[in-house]
Order: structure tokens, then C-alpha cells, then sequence
């Protein structure tokens, strides 16, 4: 994949953009009444600066922002940003009590949070804190610094004093930003004993940036895109939202709880242009309304006896499915997660415009991608612009290794943690990624697990749990698994597909002894080593992190 532009200032990019798509649209609530044009983002920014200012607030200081996606939220990160302070984005997920730890971790000095969060919240937990914004209204929660709250009490006052004529383009002029200076502050997990502060630098920011606007040239300002990914996460941020902006985009922020109906019925009205998904949607999306279409007993004998037929299906079911998603885009990019492979299979074979990238928040994230009608079945790209990858294996196209990279995407190091820096890097500078892999001839990057997860058979063998879920998956009794290595002895904690064991009229009993008889042929092709010896069925679904994977350490033994 060709290497892109000279390093560039985000903030400088975004200036730019901001001047050229004044009067244009910048960022709304999906169904809401919040929108905003270019000029009233830079409005806001500039009145935000004059607070921070008066506030104190030094560039460099920190200012984390805690809450679901929301207009106002970007309007809070890009007004700290462009500052040249360090937002600490926070997932709303986290509970309080972490969310107290990360804040007094980060040493932040103001908190944008949501009134449904800060209702959660004890601001006796948070010392540090000296000032807390509303982030629907903009407006102070709690002030512990006085010339703060005064600033935000008048600012109205303050804007007129500064601009008399009102804010113009010529106004908009942002900091430049030093490439290696530290940009976002991003946790990876909110408690104490997992609380990995990634830093960010400006560098790996504008690379992820530069990689948008060389890769996605069909975005214009005439083009719109809907937000679903959380906020405060890495994927979300740069490519839902923040490279997008420097084209004069119109981004729209799903604001409810992005079940597939929703996520279905605001395609259909916004028509993005790109899309981002966590294979989670994809895959119910296939298991709930493809599957089934495609075993019913007159489709499946015209499938296998009609020549011509799949052909037919095939492109019936894709033109569908490219209308229920706005019928616009020019690709969907799946990433976040592994990607089931009976899934990934049909989708390709109907030549489906989707791609399967792959990145960590350690590099912004972007690590490998390519375009879907370059893309290869089971592999998740190759190097982004500015990255280099390699397999750490004596075969790497054939023995799976740990994935190492190095590039301007990747972070600095994490946030008052020398010693897990240290070890996240090898002697020679790459970074270790903790994901096992191989990688072809020709720079294809497959992955094979995460080593963390990766169980030992009893003979020494390595079982990537990741592969035999996707078996199990694929099930019409299950819902979702878990493979775990329990005392020498494969094990499948399975959550079942209620809706299948209803349709079928299937009881607690019944609905087990299916499972178990599918997960004897999952057995059947699979070596002695690797095979399912027992099983678990659970009542509730797993606990799962915002994008939608499984919370894996919770259920180790």
C-alpha cells in the first residue's frame, strides 16, 4: 500500500477544513434537535478556549470527557484539542468507581461528563478535579476553580469582547502541534489493575487521519456518515468521526443503543457513504435473516439442483442488503473484533462491498487494511501508509507468530507505566501487539488469535480458541461461546439463541441436547487435541466491551 503525505498538524487540518466548510454541516444527533454547522463548532471552540484560558489551563494539561455518543461530545474533544490540551476520552461503560480512578490516574483538571454518568459519580473520589461541564448543555456542574466558573458564567460576554464582529474564518487559527508531543490519552480498561493509559502523539493522530483522506477519496462535503461505534474509543474516533471532518463532512451521531432495527431504520434516512461495524452486526445480521432464507427446503434443492440459481440468490440477497444500509456507501470496514469464517465466506462469495481491517488503540488504530475488492477470504489486509508488519515466527507464512509493527501510528508508550512500556516493545523498537498471526507472500495479514488467549494442548499443541467459536457459532442453537482451557480439557460456555429454541418450540432439555449434538460434528473435524470435552450453558449473555467482544478474562480459570 503506497505511503501518504508529510506530517501535517491535525489542528492545522482541521482549521482548514473548518474555514472552507463554513456555512456547511458538521455534526448532529441522528433524530435529535442538536446540529451544528463548521461556523457554530469553531463558535463553540473558541468560546470553550477563552474558559480554558481563564481557567488556567495549560496546553498539555489534561481534560478527560465521559459520556454516550452526542454531538456535544465531539464538540467537548475538539474544543480541548484544538487547545492543545490532552483529552482523556473515558468509556461510559466503565462504573463509577473506575471511573474516579482514571480521572484521579490522568491527573485530569476538568471532567465533560453527562448527567446520567455524573449522577453516578462522588466528586470527593476526584481531588483533582477542578471543574465539571455538562456535556448536553455545555454548562458547569461544579466549579472548584473560581475564574473558571466566572468565564463560563459570562461567556457570551467574553466572545463579544474578543470578537465584536462575531467569530469569522480568519479567526479560526489553531496551534501547530509537535509531531511527537502527546495528543490523546486513551484507557484501554477502567480498573486499577488493568488501567492501560495509551499515549498518543500528534504523529500517530494525523497518520490515522492521512490514511482516511488518501484511502476514502469518495467522501466530499457533499457526503454524510453515521456514528455508531462509541466516541471515547479509538475506532470510532478517528474514522466515524474526526478524518471525516477534515473533508467537510456531515457526521450524525446514534444516540440510542445501536440494536440492528435502529441501526437499520437511520441507515436508510442518513444513506452514509462509509460505514463502520463490529463483525457482532454483520454476523446477526446473517444469522437472523440470511441463514434462514437460505435453508428453507425449496431454496436449499434449487441451490443444489438448479444451475444458475446461487448466482440468482446471490445477487438478490446482495442488492438487498446494500439497500437496508442506505444503498450509498461505497464500503463497510469490519473490524474490532474476529470475524466469523462461514460469515466472512458467504459475504465474499456474493461479492459484497465490505473489508476486514485490523488495528489496536496502541496505534490510533490503524494497523493493516485494503480495499474489499483487493481484500483476500481470512485476511485482514496489509500494512496501512506509515506501518510496517512482521511476523515473529521462523515461518512466518506458515507458523503462526506473535504480530509486531512499527510506524507513526504507533504510541508512545502507556501513561506512568515504564515497566509495561518497556515490555510492549522488542530490542529493536517493534511493537508487540499480543496477537498471534502469519503473514503471506505477498504483506496479507491473517490472524490467528490472541497469544494471551491462545490455550495449550496437553501434548504442547496451540489451540486458538477464536476458531472453534466461530464453529460453534455457527450453530442455529447458539447465540454466542467461549472456549476456555478448564483443567487439561477444552470447555464451551454457550449462551443459546432463545428465539431459535422458541421458534422451534424447544425446551430447556430439548434445546441443550442439540447443542451437544452440534458440538459433536464440531468435533468431529476437528484433531483429538483441539476438541470440545464439555460443555456449559448459561442463562445470560456474556459481559462484553464496546465493541461488542467478550470480556475473556472474566471467565478464565
Amino acid at each position: 500500500m503506497p505511503q501518504c503525505h508529510k506530517y501535517q498538524s491535525p489542528s492545522k487540518m482541521l482549521q482548514a477544513s473548518f474555514r472552507e466548510n463554513w456555512d456547511r454541516y458538521a455534526i448532529s444527533n441522528y433524530g435529535g434537535d442538536v446540529s451544528y454547522r463548521y461556523r457554530d463548532v469553531c463558535r463553540v471552540i473558541a468560546s470553550m478556549h477563552l474558559a480554558f484560558e481563564k481557567a488556567g489551563l495549560k496546553k498539555g494539561d489534561k481534560v478527560a470527557i465521559c459520556g454516550k455518543n452526542h454531538a456535544n461530545w465531539m464538540l467537548s474533544f475538539l474544543s480541548v484539542f484544538t487547545y492543545g490540551a490532552v483529552p482523556v476520552p473515558l468509556l461510559h461503560e466503565f462504573k463509577a468507581v473506575n471511573i474516579h480512578h482514571l480521572i484521579n490516574h490522568s491527573e485530569s483538571r476538568l471532567l465533560f461528563v453527562d448527567e446520567q454518568i455524573w449522577g453516578t459519580l462522588d466528586i470527593k473520589e476526584m481531588p483533582s478535579l477542578e471543574g465539571v461541564v455538562c456535556i448536553s448543555t455545555l454548562d458547569i456542574l461544579v466549579s472548584r476553580n473560581q475564574a473558571f466558573g466566572e468565564a463560563v458564567a459570562c461567556l457570551p460576554a467574553l466572545m463579544d469582547e474578543r470578537y465584536p464582529g462575531g467569530i469569522t474564518k480568519e479567526d479560526v487559527v489553531y496551534d501547530e502541534a509537535n509531531p511527537d508531543d502527546l495528543a490523546i490519552i486513551n484507557y484501554t480498561s477502567g480498573t486499577s489493575g488493568f488501567s492501560k493509559g495509551v499515549m498518543l502523539s500528534y504523529r500517530s493522530i494525523w497518520s490515522n487521519m492521512d490514511f482516511g483522506l488518501c484511502i476514502y477519496t469518495g467522501l466530499d462535503n457533499n457526503s454524510k456518515t453515521l456514528a455508531i461505534l462509541p466516541c471515547a474509543h479509538m475506532y470510532g474516533l478517528m474514522f466515524e468521526t474526526f478524518f471525516q471532518l477534515c473533508r467537510g463532512v456531515h457526521v450524525h451521531y446514534l444516540t440510542r443503543l445501536p440494536s440492528p432495527n435502529v441501526i437499520l431504520k437511520a441507515m436508510g434516512d442518513i444513506k452514509p457513504r462509509l460505514i463502520l461495524f463490529v463483525p457482532l452486526v454483520i454476523e446477526k445480521v446473517y444469522k437472523s435473516t440470511i441463514q434462514p432464507q437460505l435453508q428453507r427446503g425449496i431454496i436449499a434443492k434449487l441451490r443444489k439442483y438448479v444451475p444458475f440459481f446461487e448466482c440468482f440468490l446471490l445477487g438478490s440477497i446482495r442488492r438487498k442488503l446494500i439497500s437496508a444500509f442506505g444503498g450509498d456507501f461505497t464500503e463497510i470496514i469490519i473490524g474490532g473484533a474476529a470475524f466469523n469464517k462461514e460469515v466472512e465466506a458467504f459475504f465474499r462469495k456474493m461479492r459484497f462491498p465490505f473489508t476486514v481491517g485490523y488495528g489496536m488503540t496502541e496505534c490510533g488504530p490503524i494497523i493493516s487494511y485494503c480495499y474489499w475488492k483487493d481484500a483476500r477470504l481470512g485476511a485482514s489486509g496489509t500494512a496501512a501508509p506509515n506501518m510496517e508488519i512482521r511476523v515473529d515466527s521462523d515461518d512466518p507464512v506458515h507458523i503462526p507468530g506473535e504480530i509486531q509493527c512499527r510506524g507513526a501510528n504507533v504510541f508512545l508508550g502507556y501513561y506512568k507505566n515504564e515497566e509495561m512500556t518497556a515490555q510492549s516493545f522488542t530490542s529493536d523498537g517493534w511493537f508487540r501487539t499480543g496477537d498471534m498471526g502469519v503473514i503471506d507472500e505477498d504483506g496479507y495479514l491473517y490472524i490467528k488469535g490472541r497469544s494471551k488467549c491462545m490455550i495449550l494442548g496437553s501434548s504442547g499443541q496451540n489451540i486458538y480458541p477464536e476458531e472453534l467459536e466461530a464453529m460453534v457459532n455457527n450453530l442455529p442453537s447458539v447465540a454466542d461461546s467461549l472456549i476456555i482451557g478448564n483443567s487439561g480439557e477444552i470447555t464451551a460456555l454457550v449462551f443459546p439463541n432463545s428465539a431459535y429454541a422458541e421458534k422451534r418450540g424447544l425446551d430447556a432439555d430439548s434445546l441443550r441436547k442439540e447443542i451437544e449434538a452440534g458440538i459433536a460434528a464440531v468435533n468431529r473435524d476437528l484433531p483429538n487435541y483441539s476438541q470440545i470435552k464439555s460443555l456449559e450453558i448459561r442463562s445470560e449473555d456474556f459481559e462484553r466491551t464496546p465493541k461488542k467482544s467478550i470480556k475473556r478474562y472474566l471467565y478464565q480459570r
